[in-house]
């Protein structure tokens, strides 16, 4: 691994110089499904959610999959149409939107030819998957565990190189809201505006206590979206809103809260609003987990590596579908660069080449 970092920087750079908005995958999903073939991976394949899977098979029909995300937000994809700057080497980093998340892509390709390059049969299939739409709701990610849920497996997340390994995940439930009202010339005084009814609802959602109260809690309005022209009050708009917490109680609470804002905020403002499901993720906790041979084994790797690495159960990203589901599924976390969704964005090579160190031991070990 270590004398390959080069060809890792190439590969981490080709990847970042493809734009890929959550959605818009296919272009970089081509370039890794023909360098995993191009590294000797088996039956790679870009699959009908654009993720793409290649695998090192073993003896035990069994399977360990790592999980890499494929997709950038859409802030990145803009970055990159407007900067005209391809990413670069610079020192010990790569530097241009991208290069954060991508490196991990990256590790995973330099993990995979290792283990190829080494001709060990492991004793279970290594699966490679790196999976579509994971800022926009984990798509790719269910889709791949619909397809492989009958086989015995387990996961690992890849976000970093193992300095924290989590193994339980948290709830997350995305809604949109959206807002009614009649509509009308700006100089319809009697009309409501919906505006005014997102305006008040966001404010009152976003000061609503939980965060506060109960660690792992989050609330957040993420886009808000209303009329086109500078003279009419819209007939209708809407909102986002995303809600997380390890507590699932603490979860239904908040939305029973959200729930109790917008029925005031009509009242107020004789705006109408309705609440529709986005995204629900259930996480949770899998029995025995922490005890478990792949928790115990990624410790061990991690140690193995030269750090004593953090062990929760607050996990998050990929990882919550299989454990939503009551299945197995760790993920590896650590710094991997900085500035995320800037123009100044990078990503530091020494813990890119970390991670291809511990995807191997733990592929290796299993």
């Amino acid at each position: 691994i270590d004398a390959s970092e080069d060809r890792a920087v190439e590969s981490l750079i080709s990847l970042a110089s493809i734009v890929s908005p959550s959605g818009q995958e296919h272009d970089r999903a081509r370039w890794l499904a023909d360098r995993m073939r191009a590294i000797g991976l088996e039956d790679v394949a870009i699959d009908a959610a654009a993720n793409v899977v290649g695998r090192i098979k073993g003896r035990s029909g069994r399977a360990l999959v790592f999980i890499t995300t494929l997709d950038d937000l859409s802030t990145i994809a803009e970055l990159q149409g407007a900067g005209g700057m391809k990413p670069r080497r610079e020192g010990d980093r790569v530097v241009g939107p991208a290069t954060e998340v991508q490196s991990v892509n990256a590790a995973a390709l330099l993990a995979a030819e290792a283990l190829v390059r080494s001709g060990v049969t492991p004793e279970h299939d290594i699966v490679i998957a790196s999976v579509a739409q994971e800022e926009t709701g984990l798509i790719g990610m269910k889709h791949l565990f619909d397809v492989w849920q009958d086989q015995p497996i387990e996961w690992v997340d890849v976000l970093g190189d193992g300095e924290e390994i989590v193994y339980g995940a948290g709830s997350i439930h995305w809604w949109k809201i959206v807002a009614y009202a009649s509509g009308g010339h700006t100089e319809q005084d009697d009309l409501p505006n919906v505006n005014h009814g997102i305006s008040r609802a966001v404010d009152q959602i976003l000061a609503l206590p939980h965060p506060d109260r109960h660690e792992y809690t989050y609330i957040n309005v993420g886009i808000i979206q209303s009329g086109e022209v500078y003279n009419h009050k819209p007939v209708s708009g809407w909102f986002s809103l995303d809600l997380r917490s390890m507590q699932g109680d603490v979860l239904r609470e908040m939305e029973q809260d959200v729930k109790a804002v917008l029925e005031r905020v009509q009242v107020e403002t004789s705006v109408r609003f309705e609440m529709e499901p986005a995204v629900t993720i259930d996480g949770g906790q899998v029995p025995g987990a922490r005890e478990s041979r792949l928790v115990r084994l990624s410790i061990e790797v991690s140690r193995h590596l030269g750090y004593e690495p953090r062990v929760s159960d607050r996990g998050c990203c990929n990882m919550s579908v299989p454990v939503a589901r009551g299945r197995l599924a760790i993920g590896l976390h650590g710094v991997r660069g900085g500035s995320r969704a800037t123009s100044e964005e990078w990503a530091s090579i020494p813990a890119m080449v970390r991670t291809a160190k511990n995807v191997a031991l733990l592929a290796a070990a299993y």
